[in-house]
């Protein structure tokens, strides 16, 4: 019975010492929980820092710029981290990723995911042809897969996994699969595998014909 009772007393005392950790614990695993984009802040923030080049709502206009609306938003910040770590090499977009927080490449990527890609176009029929060919059923005797395998058939990609490409512009998308060809890009295995097959102007064909994908 005293054992019962000292059981007791030792639980009674406890009780309040576990109610004031559970209280104290309680906001800590709160603050793990990831806060919601602020999309107001992640507009002022491209305002700020991206718009001269990106375009004020993220459809940029010099043909050597990517546009970024309607991109999904784990690509765009993992672009952003590798910018400021330097995994992407890119001298003006590491000092622009450099000023940038977790939480402000977060907002400012799915504030750009609200924005709507203005839509682009394809110029030259010839090159559209061979680029469609490759962009939908690769080519099987140099092992080249299809662009839309990952990319989907009309260039959305796949959230969290493949970037959308529909609509971007030409120039860009030929100097990146440049760039991934040549081993000055580095930020991906396995574009840098299927650029490495892709002569000058298969990649010129696959450029144009992304441009006017919709």
């Amino acid at each position: 019975m005293k054992l019962l009772a000292s059981l007791l007393m030792a639980a009674v005392l406890a009780a309040p010492a576990l109610s004031s950790f559970a209280q104290d614990a309680a906001p800590a695993a709160a603050a793990k929980v990831a806060a919601k984009p602020d999309l107001v802040k992640g507009a002022a923030s491209f305002g700020a820092v991206c718009a001269a080049c990106h375009g004020a709502d993220g459809n940029a206009v010099i043909a050597g710029n990517p546009k970024l609306a309607q991109q999904h938003p784990e690509y765009l910040i993992k672009q952003l981290q590798d910018f400021k770590s330097g995994k992407r090499a890119n001298a003006i977009m590491a000092g622009m990723a450099a000023t940038l927080s977790d939480d402000d490449m977060k907002n400012i990527a799915y504030w750009l995911t609200s924005e709507k890609e203005r839509p682009g176009f394809a110029t030259d029929k010839a090159l559209v042809a061979i680029g469609e060919h490759i962009y939908r059923g690769g080519n099987s005797d140099r092992h080249i897969p299809a662009c839309a395998g990952c990319h989907s058939p009309d260039g959305a990609g796949i959230p969290s996994q493949y970037p959308r490409l529909a609509g971007q512009q030409a120039d860009y998308t030929a100097a990146q699969l440049t760039a991934f060809r040549d081993g000055v890009r580095k930020n991906s295995q396995p574009m840098a595998e299927v650029a490495a097959k892709l002569n000058d102007r298969e990649i010129k064909a696959l450029a144009d014909y992304i441009a006017g994908l919709r």
